[in-house]
């Protein structure tokens, strides 16, 4: 007979080898596999993740190319739209003009800067205009009163235009590059630039020129130098890897940090023909592995379009692969390592646990037979504290609590009178935490009721708004003519002409405010990680002047450990509407106004804000929020204050919660996320809010008459 047989014989017979081969099978075929799985997905996960990354890496370039663009026809709008520039034109001081269109070129690394006449012709020079030259779209656009920057290439035609200095030095010789698509030509003598145009208009309004910049790409280091240090900054990438950017004429590099040697940067190489043939022939993206230079880069192209619509060359980022592999397979080694010690760990355990499984079972087998041949046995001490160890020692006390059993059911008898006192004591626990729950859910009803009326209300004041703008804009305009008009005849109603541009003044803050509660997305400004405390005190000096008005305290209770990712100025507008409501609100003797600041949970911050003025009834509470709803004096406020705080912070995920007792005083809470959800997620939102209520029903019953 095999030895196979009997191995499956001895299996079937005894329970020792059966709990064994269970045991062991899935260790010694199951983790084999599951490595081998484990290696595969991991290096196709990590490299799907590099791919992401490097994919991100081009994204981030392409976002910060544009910025770039538009910051420098920011520059030339600042330029034309300034005082001195415009006054210099006005006089024809055309020395002042050069001077200031050099300080900028300067002062800015622009390649060329000059000023142009309504025909594109050169403005400033003597030269003779040229009757052939064919105007860019981008200065089209710009003679007609639009500003326009685009990427435009300039031939030695162009340049010599320019300059014929400027000209020669743009003379790239081409590097023979393996792979790259067959090219007879040796020298890549054209320019890339950033071209930005920008129209001048004269103090009427009339345009009378245009200023032509541009910003060449080829040589610009410090261009992609820039991109490559926002894009890879430190800690971004391994230690050994380096990231690099890099602009194309053509399949040209005109400007790069991708080494070519130690020390000298690869101008003039060409990228290879696969990569020009799906970027510049089919207008792809192009992201993959791919050998630069003189080693292997993980690579994503793009496509660069000139004005024209042509594509004229390629945006790359990317960064190199070694380190990368090194790390991935030093990770799957560890991983096999480790894979084999708890192999032979877990077999080694799983014979050991098998034995404590053996023993016990055994022991019960012997018991059981004893008893049904009528022996008095029992399996005594067991030294196992699992399953089987607890069944024996069960077994063994099982004829000991038949006989204990009367006892425990007149002792049961004793306690169900205790029992019942017990359960009535937590269903009335429950009750009350019902009805917190409840009134929570109310709270929170009443919040959503109040946010749907907000939004409604501005859609009616956006219009509202813009309806109004154009009138008081017209009556500013007529009020300034009248006074240019009449001039010292206007004295005599001097006083009555200024009473009403102050009062068309307020009706534009009113308006602005009309707006920024309406559409508060385009008045966002820009976030950061602020210091909540720091907000709060540096609040306390915008209304220390009110002191000279109303008699008042300040308590401080800032508590708060945390950052809160928030614009500023926008959290500092809503605390100041609070402390300046929690004034109006004091009483004739000296007030007291108490903010306070406290960690939310895990989820934020808490900052209260408590007075004991005259306090707020609960029709007064419901509407508090609404526009144009105030409770201070006539001519106090426009009573939109509270209604943009609340459309602010609740545009960052957080609310603004309201307690307040007629007579004693009134608390607002500010609840801030550390990290905003932003209002279109609204079911976010809601779930946050309700947990908000739940967990601080109890706390916040209290706080205010606390207090108080």
């Amino acid at each position: 007979m095999s030895l196979f047989p009997q191995v499956l014989d001895r299996i079937k017979g005894s329970l020792r080898y059966k709990l064994l081969a269970l045991v062991l099978f899935p260790i010694l075929l199951i983790m084999p596999i599951a490595l081998v799985l484990a290696i595969y997905w991991g290096a196709n996960t990590t490299y799907d993740q590099l791919y992401l990354k490097v994919n991100t890496d081009l994204s981030v370039s392409h976002d910060i190319f544009r910025r770039i663009r538009q910051d420098y026809l920011g520059q030339l709008g600042r330029l034309t739209e300034s005082y001195a520039f415009r006054t210099a034109l006005e006089a024809k001081d055309s020395v002042s003009v050069t001077a200031q269109l050099h300080t900028l070129k300067m002062t800015s690394g622009f390649s060329y800067l000059r000023l142009l006449d309504q025909r594109g012709q050169d403005a400033l020079s003597q030269q003779t205009a040229d009757p052939g030259y064919a105007l860019s779209p981008s200065l089209q656009a710009a003679l007609q009163g639009e500003p326009r920057v685009g990427i435009e290439i300039f031939n030695q035609t162009e340049l010599q235009r320019l300059s014929a200095a400027f000209a020669k030095q743009y003379q790239l010789p081409l590097v023979p590059t393996p792979k790259a698509r067959p090219t007879k030509r040796t020298v890549e003598d054209r320019a890339m630039m950033i071209r930005a145009v920008h129209p001048v208009r004269d103090l009427s309004g009339k345009l009378v020129a245009v200023v032509d910049g541009g910003v060449s790409l080829n040589d610009n280091f410090s261009f992609v130098d820039t991109i490559s240090d926002l894009v890879y900054g430190p800690g971004s990438l391994p230690k050994g890897s380096i990231g690099t950017v890099t602009v194309f004429i053509d399949d040209v590099r005109i400007t790069t940090n991708v080494p070519l040697r130690p020390g000298e940067r690869a101008l003039g190489t060409r990228v290879s023909n696969e990569v020009r043939t799906n970027v510049l022939d089919r207008g792809e993206t192009w992201i993959d592995r791919a050998f630069v230079v003189n080693d292997w880069y993980l690579s994503a192209y793009e496509p660069i379009v000139d004005v024209y619509g042509n594509r004229v060359g390629m945006l790359y980022a990317g960064f190199l692969e070694k380190p990368f592999r090194n790390q991935l397979w030093q990770a799957l080694a560890i991983l096999v390592l480790l894979f084999l010690v708890l192999m032979g760990l877990s077999s080694l355990l799983a014979v050991q646990g098998a034995k404590s499984i053996f023993k016990p079972l055994e022991t019960m087998s012997r018991v059981v037979r004893a008893t049904r041949a009528g022996k008095a046995k029992r399996i005594g001490p067991v030294l196992s504290r699992d399953e089987i160890g607890e069944l024996a020692r069960e077994f063994d006390a099982m004829l000991d609590l038949l006989a204990e059993r009367n006892q425990q059911i007149q002792i049961w008898a004793d306690q169900l009178e205790d029992k019942v006192k017990e359960r009535t004591a937590e269903l009335q626990s429950k009750n009350q935490d019902l009805q917190r729950t409840i009134r929570a859910l109310r709270e929170t009803r009443q919040q959503l009721v109040v946010a749907e009326k907000l939004a409604a209300l501005g859609e009616l004041t956006a219009g509202v708004a813009h309806e109004i703008n154009n009138p008081t804009a017209v009556m500013l305009g007529n009020l300034d003519v009248i006074r240019d008009e009449l001039g010292a005849a206007l004295q005599p109603v001097q006083n009555e002409i200024q009473l009403v541009v102050e009062q068309i003044y307020r009706i534009r803050d009113i308006v602005n405010n009309l707006l920024q509660y309406s559409r508060p997305d385009e008045y966002a400004g820009y976030l950061s990680h602020i210091d909540v405390n720091e907000v709060i005190e540096h609040t306390l000096a915008l209304v220390r002047h009110l002191r000279k008005k109303v008699e008042f305290e300040i308590s401080l209770a800032l508590e708060a450990d945390r950052q809160v990712e928030l614009n500023e100025q926008e959290l500092q507008q809503v605390l100041v509407n609070l402390v300046v409501n929690a004034i109006h609100s004091l009483k004739g003797s000296v007030g007291v106004i108490k903010i306070s600041s406290r960690n939310w949970s895990d989820k934020g911050i808490q900052i209260q804000v408590q007075d004991n003025g005259a306090g707020m009834d609960d029709d007064q509470m419901g509407r508090i929020f609404n526009p144009f709803y105030s409770t201070k004096q006539q001519g106090e406020g426009t009573g939109l204050g509270l209604s943009v705080s609340y459309g602010l912070i609740r545009r960052y995920g957080g609310n603004i919660t309201v307690e307040s007792v007629v007579g004693k005083g009134s608390s607002f809470t500010v609840w801030l996320l550390t990290e905003p959800v932003m209002a279109s997620d609204e079911e976010t939102i809601e779930e946050q809010l309700h947990s908000m209520h739940r967990q601080q029903s109890l706390e916040d019953e209290t706080s205010l008459e606390a207090f108080l």
